[in-house]
């Protein structure tokens, strides 16, 4: 019987052996078949919790792509947006970035630019995809002449407006700087705050400086003073300054706007005790679908271009704002021009639902007679897709201490504690330092 049963023992253990054999065998097979692929390793930061819209957009622009190239399998890792940055770092210390991910850009991006991380991209653009853009958002993610990211999303900055309040007060919306100063003048003789701010922030000051700076000297005098082709005390640079304390004189603003934070600030907007508000169009779900507004208030928001200057080199259709979150493809990838037609594949996917499907602008023209969305959304986007240029955020294109310099004379401006050419000579001191480091 023992002698039986170690034959049966044996047989049983051959056939087991035979078993994982021919399994093992398989694997092989599914491994040489999954081989066959080339895998584009995808790194985002649109968790389904936290950004449930635009992790759907997501997952079913890959989908699509994965349907239309079955040679290319796309291996997806998602982090929300610290453990990203914080994961990115140390990838790349090690030159161990995924074949494609997110980036921010202008100073955010540079290092990794510098560092030889980042692929090229023109040859993306140059191939049917450049006129997609609005124009300047894909100058933010160059460096050098070179583009090194496609921007996803995009932010500007409407002058939005209690069109209420206008009708009670008459005033037609301002295309001119001399309309927009008789409003402020109205609202301020009859006891209404013309101007919604929260500038304890700073860079919402910065918002009105930078347009000020822009409608006096043009799209280029600000950039040009921050990359130091030009100095920052140029006259137009000094007039913009001075036309902010202009403002500060004739009471344009909520009281205590300087101690009060913008979500502060804003909220003289929302409950009807200041008529105009200068602020993102991260903004607009509040004054169209957010249904813990008011319907009312939603209904009465309207917005206008920031007026031009009389005399100033301005074009009313120069926005400041910038482009958030892009895409980049690691210079060092083993599947570089996959990954840059998946890129190409992305950008073109996104422009398409993410405005409908998730509220967000992209960066790309959107054909507003094809999307169904609030009238506010459609009249932004019919502005952009005749933007002339757009100036990137000015804290965003300095340096870390050079933006701190930045915000907090931005500060010091409005509080009437600079003069505008100390303004600006500061502003040149600051830059200069930074520019012999």
């Amino acid at each position: 019987m023992l002698k039986k049963a170690h034959s049966l023992i044996l047989i049983a253990v051959l056939i087991l052996s035979a078993a994982l054999t021919a399994c093992s065998g398989n694997t092989d097979t599914a491994s040489s078949e999954n081989g066959s692929k080339k895998t584009i390793k995808f790194m985002h930061l649109w968790p389904a919790g936290s950004s449930k819209q635009q992790n759907q957009i997501v997952t079913d622009i890959i989908e699509q792509y994965e349907a239309e190239h079955e040679d290319v399998k796309i291996e997806v890792e998602v982090l929300e947006n610290e453990q990203y940055k914080n994961k990115i770092k140390v990838l790349s210390s090690s030159n161990e970035l995924p074949d494609v991910g997110f980036t921010w850009a202008a100073g955010y991006m540079t290092p990794f630019v510098k560092g030889n991380l980042f692929a090229e991209l023109d040859d993306v653009l140059n191939d049917g995809l450049k006129d997609s853009f609005v124009s300047g958002t894909t100058e933010a993610y160059a460096l050098d002449g070179k583009t090194y990211g496609l921007p996803l999303e995009l932010n500007i900055a409407p002058i939005y407006y209690n069109k209420e309040i206008f009708e009670k007060y008459n005033l037609d919306v301002p295309q001119t700087y001399s309309e927009f100063e008789n409003a402020v003048k109205t609202l301020a003789d009859n006891g209404v705050a013309p101007i919604a701010l929260g500038n304890k922030d700073r860079w919402t000051g910065s918002l009105w400086y930078m347009y000020l700076a822009d409608r006096f000297g043009g799209a280029e005098v600000l950039n040009k003073a921050i990359d130091r082709s030009a100095s920052f005390e140029d006259p137009a640079l000094i007039s913009a300054a001075e036309e902010i304390q202009n403002l500060v004189k004739v009471n344009a603003f909520n009281k205590g706007y300087n101690g009060l934070s913008n979500d502060e600030g804003k909220a003289e907007f929302l409950n009807g005790n200041a008529a105009m508000y200068l602020m993102g169009t991260w903004e607009l779900p509040n004054f169209t679908t957010n249904e813990e507004i008011p319907q009312d208030f939603r209904d009465s928001v309207g917005f206008f271009k920031f007026p031009t200057v009389e005399g100033g080199k301005g074009n009313i259709d120069s926005w400041v704002g910038g482009p958030g979150v892009g895409l980049f493809v690691a210079e060092n990838s083993k599947v570089k021009d996959e990954s840059k037609e998946f890129v190409k594949f992305f950008v073109e996917k996104w422009g398409e639902q993410s405005v409908e499907k998730a509220g967000v602008i992209p960066a790309t023209k959107v054909d507003t007679d094809k999307v169904d969305l609030p009238d506010l959304y459609i009249d932004v986007l019919n502005e952009l897709n005749k933007a002339s240029s757009l100036t990137l955020f000015a804290d965003v294109q300095m340096s870390a201490s050079v933006a701190e310099t930045h915000l907090n004379l931005i500060q010091s401006l409005f509080g009437n504690e600079v003069k505008p050419d100390d303004y600006a000579k500061q502003h040149e001191e600051a830059l200069k330092a930074e520019e012999g480091n």
